[in-house]
């Protein structure tokens, strides 16, 4: 069964998106993905674009533990390369200032998600992380570059190449969350800053928002050459044993037996 945004608009000029995937955590799927790049397409009409999880859950990253193993190379990369980037894509476009409020666990692709809205809430308590490095998957260049954004090189480093999961208040000290709530007040405490983000002048946070995305576009630029090696170490990654491997192991709750390709 396909996950689901469900839409709702809980405040004036604040539009709630909330992913649901029940049973399978909220794991990102082609419905949610394309989901939030559909309703974010074109101008917003609202303050504040709201960010969350159903049920106590925000998400655990790409729905990638049912794919068949004959299909895994090319459905796997289907699900992130196209519209796990559309969904981002259409987060980094919005212009209106996105929240995210982490309610529960944010894990791989869930978390930079999260990071790709302008800011974030969590619940005290809660995981987040990233496994790339538990999976045999190779993150994108654009997604590595997100987190560096975000937390600089060697916070990135530690949490990609260990494969860290560090809890709500670690993430605040770091920089991947604005701040940390008591679970029971996340939902007030989001909309109250959602409403204070709509209250402010269009014309100001827009502006800024725009001035951000192209000072963060200009420090980005990579070589045409590099780039399209990196993109090929991410795709191979894809048709390998070790991402087969991996995906099983983690179901599996043991230790993957990795053969390095």
């Amino acid at each position: 069964m396909a996950g689901e945004v469900r839409t709702d608009r809980p405040a004036e000029g604040v539009l709630r998106l909330t992913i649901a995937n029940p049973g399978k955590r909220n794991a990102l799927d082609h419905a949610i993905l394309d989901g939030i790049a559909a309703t974010l397409a074109g101008p917003v009409d609202a303050g504040c674009v709201l960010v969350t999880g159903a049920d106590g859950l925000f998400s655990s990253g790409y729905d990638i533990g049912d794919i068949p193993p004959s299909e895994f190379a090319a459905a796997a990369e289907r699900l992130v390369a196209h519209p796990y980037t559309a969904a981002l894509e259409a987060l980094d476009a919005c212009d209106a200032p996105t929240l995210a409020a982490l309610p529960g666990p944010t894990i791989g692709g869930g978390l930079e998600l999260a990071v790709a809205c302008d800011l974030r809430l969590a619940a005290d308590g809660i995981a987040v992380g990233m496994p790339p490095a538990k999976l045999g998957l190779v993150y994108s260049h654009t997604g590595l570059r997100r987190f560096v954004d975000a937390i600089g090189a060697p916070r990135t480093r530690e949490l990609f190449l260990l494969g860290r999961t560090i809890d709500a208040a670690t993430a605040r000290d770091w920089g991947l969350v604005n701040d940390v709530v008591a679970p029971a007040e996340l939902e007030s405490q989001a909309l109250a800053w959602a409403r204070e983000l709509a209250g402010n002048s269009p014309l100001s946070v827009r502006g800024t928002k725009r001035m951000l995305l192209e000072l963060e576009r200009a420090r980005t630029g990579l070589d045409p050459d590099v780039e399209v090696e990196l993109l090929e170490l991410r795709r191979a990654c894809f048709d390998s044993e070790d991402l087969r491997e991996g995906v099983r192991a983690f179901a599996e709750r043991r230790p993957a037996r990795w053969r390095g390709r």
